[in-house]
């Protein structure tokens, strides 16, 4: 279903971009912005399902800024490489490479922002630094980090209760931040680890993963459509 694409970031970085269309008429774009493991086969399939349901989806390889092509498996090494490589690549970067994805998925119509793992944490950053529709943040880690920071539009945050690299004490912080933000919507999925909507884990947890997804759609498609 999908198609790699060069994107060109307002920095002149040019990097790669999964970019996956409907069969029909497109009701809006998404970019879908990676986990630590780079646009892998979840993350495309990720963009594929989101096309399916009528979205240009396009996911910006962030990685490209370090080398390209990297796509990392759900073992120790693979958190141990990704943990190391995002750590190289700049906050401020993550979101030049979403804003010239979010440019691309525009053609569509109007774009929403959701992103895994890293990618939660840098589709809460496109929501306060840039303006997109609508923003989904799943297990963000540094969402607590950049609370002080306001939304710029609708934002949707899902969280597992027994996620052991985000402390609930974090959640809470974001929690109170946004307290002054009617359009923030938090969700706590109990039974539910780090990266329960990837299947490729073993820490998917499918119910959580379908009620999040149900709950994003729901979300999305009014803002979106």
């Amino acid at each position: 279903m999908g198609e790699h694409v060069t994107l060109t970031a307002a920095d002149g970085h040019k990097l790669d971009a999964y970019v996956a269309r409907p069969d029909g008429p497109a009701k809006g774009g998404l970019v879908v912005v990676q986990e630590i493991f780079g646009v892998n086969p979840h993350i495309r399939a990720v963009a594929d399902g989101f096309a399916a349901e009528g979205y240009v989806a396009v996911a910006p390889a962030l990685f490209d800024r370090i080398r390209p092509g990297i796509e990392l498996a759900y073992d120790e090494a693979g958190v141990s490489e990704g943990r190391a490589l995002r750590a190289q690549v700049p906050w401020e970067a993550t979101v030049l490479d979403v804003e010239a994805a979010m440019t691309l998925a525009a053609e569509a119509g109007r774009v929403g922002v959701v992103g895994y793992c890293w990618g939660g944490s840098v589709a809460w950053l496109a929501a306060t630094r840039l303006k997109p529709a609508a923003a989904v943040g799943y297990y963000g880690g540094h969402i607590h980090e950049f609370a002080s920071e306001k939304p710029a539009c609708p934002v949707m945050l899902h969280f597992g209760e027994e996620d052991a690299g985000i402390p609930l004490e974090n959640v809470e912080i974001v929690r109170a931040a946004r307290a002054a933000w009617a359009d923030v919507t938090i969700h706590l999925y109990p039974g539910a680890g780090h990266g329960f909507n990837c299947d490729l884990r073993g820490s998917y947890h499918a119910e959580a993963a379908a009620l999040a997804r149900s709950r994003s759609l729901a979300f999305l498609n009014p803002l979106l459509t």
